[in-house]
């Protein structure tokens, strides 16, 4: 796990990154990344990740309590701390709203069955399309855990898109990729429509998945983060395996 300085850094890099892409605009977006001590690197509210520095960054319990820096934690952190609660391998968290993408998600279109090889390899044979929930709202947590279990990259409903990940560089590529998709898909709409590929296909490509943890985190488990081992369930990750998560939402909307 890398140290807190070299973690700012690269928290600003990426942040800066996406603004460069376009994918954010005013104060949009947010970056974080796991420190090994189960806390968390974050940028503030109300900041253009344009002009994030390392001294604006802000650490942050597992609860979103902000335990360093003099700014305040930004309004969706709630849903970052979702996607690490469900899954122990993820060390780093990117939501942005790249054009393409979250012009599909706003419309309530998913990239459906896989239509490219290429992308099976790298992200899996789905990227889900969750419906649209304020942060905080126990029914996003479900759904963005739901959705973790077999993909890294999920579409949000009127919302953007959010991508996890052993490290930020990883977060960016999978948001790069799931963009790069979208404009592909909107360029064969206007031609007829991709056409998909075989379910065997997928299939077997799923099988040579270039992810670099396993999609989904039983509590027994042993995840690698850095050059240190340690349980999904340790008291150093502060999270909960992805089953109790969805229980516990469960409880909270009443089902």
């Amino acid at each position: 796990m890398m140290q807190q300085e070299v973690l700012r850094q690269e928290v600003v890099r990426v942040s800066q990154a996406v603004y460069a892409k376009g994918w954010v605009a005013n104060h949009d977006g947010n970056v974080t990344a796991r420190l090994a001590d189960g806390r968390y690197v974050s940028t503030p509210t109300a900041v253009s990740k344009g002009q994030v520095t390392p001294e604006m960054l802000i650490v942050v319990d597992g609860e979103g309590q902000v335990l360093q820096g003099t700014r305040k934690a930004f309004s969706e952190l709630k849903m970052h701390l979702a996607a690490y609660r469900c899954r122990g391998d993820v060390a780093a968290v990117l939501h942005a709203h790249p054009p393409h993408a979250t012009g599909m998600a706003v419309a309530g279109v998913g990239l459906g069955s896989p239509f490219m090889a290429e992308p099976v390899v790298s992200l899996g044979p789905e990227i889900p399309l969750i419906p649209f929930g304020l942060p905080g709202d126990p029914e996003l947590d479900l759904n963005i855990a739901r959705a973790l279990q077999t993909a890294d990259a999920v579409m949000l409903g009127s919302h953007g898109m959010l991508t996890v990940g052993p490290d930020l560089d990883t977060c960016l590529m999978r948001m790069e990729l799931v963009e790069h998709l979208c404009k592909i898909y909107l360029a064969a709409q206007q031609v007829g429509g991709p056409r998909r590929l075989p379910a065997a296909t997928v299939a077997a490509l799923a099988k040579k998945h270039a992810g670099l943890f396993p999609r989904a985190i039983r509590s027994s488990d042993t995840v690698l983060a850095g050059s240190a081992e340690r349980s999904p369930g340790s008291s150093d990750y502060g999270q909960l395996d992805a089953g109790r998560l969805v229980e516990d939402a469960l409880k909270k909307v009443g089902v």
